[in-house]
């Protein structure tokens, strides 16, 4: 049975199976030393001269070729300790080794950090790039954030949902990549941006505390740390107010810090607070940056950011919405609201969390009576109400006051990580300008699978 390299220090003087990938040889005349790893970490290999057919085939292996041994878990000599690694005390004596994989020379190297190779070439070969110490780690450490979310969200009684990846396309801010449909020619889904609608129908629909870890879609210009698919923690509360949301989140950003980043410090608890006025006043930003001290890197200083105005004007001289057109009014505002009346004073039930000048989630309390609806809608464009029809209809049918908040998983994790942008904790990220160079993607459609869609593509002019 194999193995764990890890759990060899465990192991003295035992026969143990470990299987992984060579990262050096070295020959010393009559032994052979071979640096194995595996997910778990790296130990030492020996092969002595005397087991003359395994020491032959030692002499042939090269830098990540995938072998299969087993031999006696030794203690190495007081001088060869290696304390660099977790089992530098301990090396194993092989008896038996099995070539599994031949690998030819490399790309790109894979024995550094990765941060002097070009992101293009990292990208193209991102299975090998992914075998380096740094980033396996980040996905292993986003992995921990996501189990403890899951735990902390579990134990208090929210439930997971997966929502639909095929939606409707719907104006929410962002272009949607649309999907064509085969059976219903000339129509289209959309990716979903975010499932803010559909985790408020699931508050219609009764189930009171919802949270995801979703993953989201945006057809956006190339904006530097942007990907045109991320992840978010979504999550809606019903019967609650804005308090009780920040509470929460506030409490949960602490715990996954302590428990996940014990290295980290966080400036102050609770999180400071501002409102949008405020900020933009002393820090010209609603996204500052309050570290006492920019220089250490485990400093978090968190704050939250309060009553945004709802409406900003739009290029054309109207209104739109500066978050999303679900948020609820402050209450002293909703009689404006509803009469159209005093539009820019109007300020949204809307709250952003912000980490070292940077956002990493926004929620607000929303609308769930269908007159306020309907209000938004009138005053940033009548026809908009049309796509938003089965909210409508869900709202008439007895809404619950509700609201949540998005967190941005890749931002935080890039955050928490100390990496600098979220390309280094995405497991296959994209370029800036949305491509995939490993997969050489987006690609040409064949001819026969676009007039199976009724699709017809001419040139542009």
């Amino acid at each position: 049975m194999r193995t764990l390299i890890s759990e060899i220090i465990k192991k003295e003087g035992e026969l143990v199976e470990l299987s992984g990938w060579v990262s050096v040889r070295r020959d010393h005349g009559k032994i052979i030393f071979i640096d194995l790893r595996d997910r778990s970490g790296g130990c030492q290999l020996v092969f002595i001269g005397g087991n003359k057919e395994v020491y032959e085939k030692a002499s042939t292996l090269r830098s990540e070729w995938v072998i299969s041994v087993s031999g006696i878990v030794n203690k190495r000599p007081p001088a060869m300790v290696n304390p660099e690694i977790l089992t530098g005390t301990h090396e194993v004596l092989v008896d038996k080794l099995e070539i599994l994989n031949r690998a030819g020379e490399l790309p790109i190297s894979i024995d550094t950090d990765g941060y002097e190779i070009g992101e293009e070439v990292r990208l193209k070969y991102r299975y090998l790039d992914l075998r380096r110490s740094r980033l396996s780690k980040n996905l292993r450490m986003r992995h921990r954030m996501t189990a403890f979310i899951r735990s902390f969200l579990g134990d208090r009684d929210f439930i997971e949902v997966e929502t639909p990846i095929l939606t409707k396309s719907t104006p929410e801010g962002a272009r949607d990549y649309l999907v064509p449909s085969r059976l219903e020619p000339g129509k289209f889904y959309a990716l979903p941006q975010s499932p803010q609608q559909y985790k408020q129908l699931l508050m219609v629909a009764g189930l009171e505390k919802y949270f995801q870890i979703a993953r989201c879609f945006r057809d956006e210009d190339t904006r530097g740390d942007r990907q045109p698919e991320f992840t978010q923690l979504d999550m809606e509360i019903s019967f609650t107010d804005q308090e009780e949301v920040m509470a929460l989140n506030e409490q949960l950003l602490t715990d996954l810090v302590k428990t996940v980043f014990p290295e980290k410090t966080i400036q102050e608890i609770p999180f400071p607070r501002f409102s949008y006025a405020e900020a933009m006043k002393k820090y010209g930003t609603d996204r500052p940056d309050l570290r006492k001290s920019k220089e250490d890197s485990n400093l978090l200083a968190f704050c939250w950011i309060v009553d945004f105005p709802f409406f900003e004007k739009s290029k054309d001289g109207g209104w739109t919405f500066t978050h999303n057109p679900f948020s609820a009014p402050k209450p002293e505002y909703l009689e404006n609201l509803l009469a159209g009346k005093s539009i820019g004073e109007i300020q949204a039930a809307q709250y952003d969390v912000v980490l070292n000048g940077l956002e990493i989630g926004g929620g607000s309390i929303r609308n769930h009576k269908p007159e306020a609806l309907r209000a938004v809608f009138s005053i940033i464009s009548s026809k908009d109400i049309d796509s938003f029809r089965h909210m409508y209809d869900a709202f008439i049918s007895g809404a619950p006051p509700h609201g949540g908040i998005a967190w941005g998983l890749d931002r935080l994790a890039s955050l928490l990580l100390n990496e600098p942008n979220i390309r280094e904790v995405i497991a296959f990220p994209k370029t800036g300008d949305g491509r995939d160079l490993m997969m050489n993607a987006p690609s040409a459609a064949g001819k026969e699978q676009l007039k199976e869609l009724g699709i017809e593509l001419k040139k542009k002019k």
